[in-house]
Order: structure tokens, then sequence, then C-alpha cells
């Protein structure tokens, strides 16, 4: 992963075309011990240390009922990562991987995404273990881990659809 914005041996960057307006929102910020790249995990931890994720005030009624499961998938804009190499050298040793068959947070739409622990919940923050992310970043959204949840709206017919030979 580049943690330093450089180019390593083998890696390739392209001319990214100029951001568009794809209405996101941010919805909080988390909080975390890591300031930067160089010491952030590559990879949350179950057992890692406790963050904080802060809703911001418009969306915290949103949390009614979220303390229902044990594990959250949280998702975050990885503000301070570049967006412009398509082959990496994870390894640093020249050999190199196309950027979407990698986690690294170098990606054309630096999306994170963890599944965390949900350790409690209070007045818009919600305290978690597991993330993998700088301090200060960007909150996208909040969802059940999908291995703990069930729709609670009435079945359609998608739902039944099993794959078939094309």
């Amino acid at each position: 992963m580049v943690r330093l914005n450089e180019i390593r041996a083998g890696e390739v960057a392209v001319e990214a075309p100029s951001p568009t307006d794809a209405g996101l929102v941010f919805i909080g910020r988390i909080r975390t011990p890591w300031t930067d790249r160089l010491g952030c995990p590559r990879q949350g931890r179950a057992d890692g240390p406790a963050c904080r994720i802060e809703v911001f005030p418009p969306w915290r009624e949103a949390l009614d009922g979220v303390a229902l499961y044990e594990r959250l998938e949280v998702l975050y804009w990885l503000d301070r990562s570049r967006r412009d190499l398509v082959r990496q050298s994870p390894a640093n040793d020249g050999t190199t991987r196309g950027t979407f068959s990698l986690r690294s947070p170098v990606r054309p739409n630096p999306i994170g995404t963890s599944i965390v622990t949900l350790i409690g919940v209070e007045e818009g923050v919600l305290h978690v273990r597991g993330l993998d992310c700088l301090d200060g970043t960007p909150l996208l959204d909040i969802k059940p881990d999908r291995r703990l949840f069930t729709p609670l709206a009435p079945p359609q017919p998608g739902d039944a659809e099993i794959g078939t030979e094309a």
C-alpha cells in the first residue's frame, strides 16, 4: 500500500478525471488513535483499540435500533488517500497487482469499509472496535453487518432468485 504518496517500482498511475459530485454527504467523523498512515493498521481487528464514531446532529435519530446489532459495517471516505494508481506494489518489491484486487486505501473512489464490534451507544456516538482509519476520517454510512441482518420489509420476488447458467 502506498503510505506517503510515493510511487513504487512497477506501480502505474493514471491521470484521474476530475471528480464529479456524487451527492455524498458526510454524516459524522471517526475518532481513532491514529494520526498518520505509517502508524495506522492495514486491517481493523475485533480486539483493536476502542474508537468513536461521532454522528452529526441531523443524523443522530438514524441511530435508533443500532444497539440491536453486535457488529456494524462502517463506510468512510479515505480523504487523505491518493486516487490515481491502477497498479500497486504492496510489498514494495516491484511486483504489482491491480488496485481492484487489493484492499489498499489508494483507489479511484477511496471508500473504506470495516466490520466493527459495537461496544456501546451514547447520544450521537458509537463506541466500537475494529477500525483501520485515521483520526478525523469522514463518515459515509453505518449499516448492520449483513451476516446478522434479516430484512424487515416483506419479501419481493428477487429475494428468492438463484443463479442459472447464461
